[in-house]
């Protein structure tokens, strides 16, 4: 059944959709495809199509929840007449915008599928491919997460993207202690009720996906990543290098200082003390009588960020998530 829900700003998208929306266990489904919408007129038909298609074939009982996130051409417009074609497209328009890491909690909370699946609107990932992933979780109930792993960056300013990329998911796979093939891919299925405590984690922007990633791993939850093609995108680009890559770099460290601070912080407080007592070797054979003041600075520092990790552990070990 196609429904077509309204909802007054991101903050009160739960409380605004409409009775009909909401997951009802007699309205249960096996997966819901959730699909961000913003300024994708030209291209939006050929992508709802393509799941809708690929979906069909796969037997499974399934909705399409694309959200429109307050576009300015007609891409409201769009899905309103598609879901005239489609049954199982719903469509979920937002009063104001609020980011596509907005749209995929929302999508998440509302979705009455098991599986959750997300993806993108500008034939950049092979979503003809979205029932193998669902296929995935179901056939092993230790997986919780399959994510699509790119093969090849198509994305805009390559020369500055392929090598930042790269940095943020080296310093990703150390703070992790696993290996990451692709942090922040757009294409990945999970399973809906893992997510939920989660959720509330999620940025608005591009790094929702590099967090819900990190959330899955420092919480013990198999991550598997699946090779994918990345295709141009259709429609101009949203991500903005500088601002999109600090904010990445940002997440990352936020989420493993929320679930494993001592990864972070520790090390720093070590090499800072034992910098700081070799320091004060130093100072006392060179001069008996005196220690420089600089070393006491490095010695307590050291300290100091030691004490706020201790400090941050105990914290999260007596959180209850």
């Amino acid at each position: 059944m196609t429904v077509t829900g309204h909802v007054d700003g991101p903050g009160a998208a739960v409380a605004t959709v409409p009775a009909q929306a909401s997951r009802d266990d007699d309205a249960r489904l096996d997966v819901t495809v959730v699909l961000p919408c913003y300024n994708e007129q030209d291209h939006l038909l050929k992508e709802i199509e393509r799941i809708s298609e690929s979906m069909d074939r796969s037997g499974y009982r399934y909705e399409l929840l694309a959200i429109d996130d307050k576009s300015t051409d007609n891409t409201l417009q769009i899905l309103q007449e598609a879901s005239l074609r489609f049954p199982h497209l719903r469509v979920l328009p937002f009063a104001r915008n609020g980011g596509s890491g907005t749209a995929r909690r929302i999508g998440t909370q509302q979705a009455r599928g098991e599986i959750v699946v997300w993806t993108d609107a500008d034939m950049t990932y092979p979503n003809e491919r979205i029932p193998e992933f669902v296929q995935l979780l179901e056939k092993d109930q230790s997986i919780d997460q399959v994510v699509g792993a790119r093969t090849s960056e198509q994305g805009t300013h390559k020369m500055l993207r392929v090598p930042a990329k790269w940095l943020i998911r080296k310093i990703a796979e150390r703070l992790a202690g696993t290996k990451i093939p692709d942090l922040n891919s757009g294409l990945r299925a999970f399973r809906r009720e893992v997510s939920l405590p989660y959720l509330r984690l999620l940025p608005p922007g591009f790094s929702c996906v590099t967090t819900i990633t990190m959330a899955f791993l420092h919480n013990q939850h198999t991550v598997q990543y699946v090779p994918i093609t990345y295709s141009k995108r259709s429609g101009s680009s949203k991500f903005h290098f500088v601002s999109d890559a600090y904010r990445y770099i940002l997440q990352v460290l936020r989420m493993v200082m929320y679930f494993n601070p001592l990864k972070v912080l520790m090390p720093l407080a070590l090499w800072l003390l034992a910098i700081g007592g070799g320091k004060v070797i130093y100072d006392v054979i060179a001069n008996p009588v005196r220690i420089a003041t600089n070393t006491i600075m490095i010695v307590m520092t050291g300290l100091m960020i030691g004490a706020v990790a201790l400090l941050a552990d105990l914290i999260v070990r007596s959180r209850a998530d």
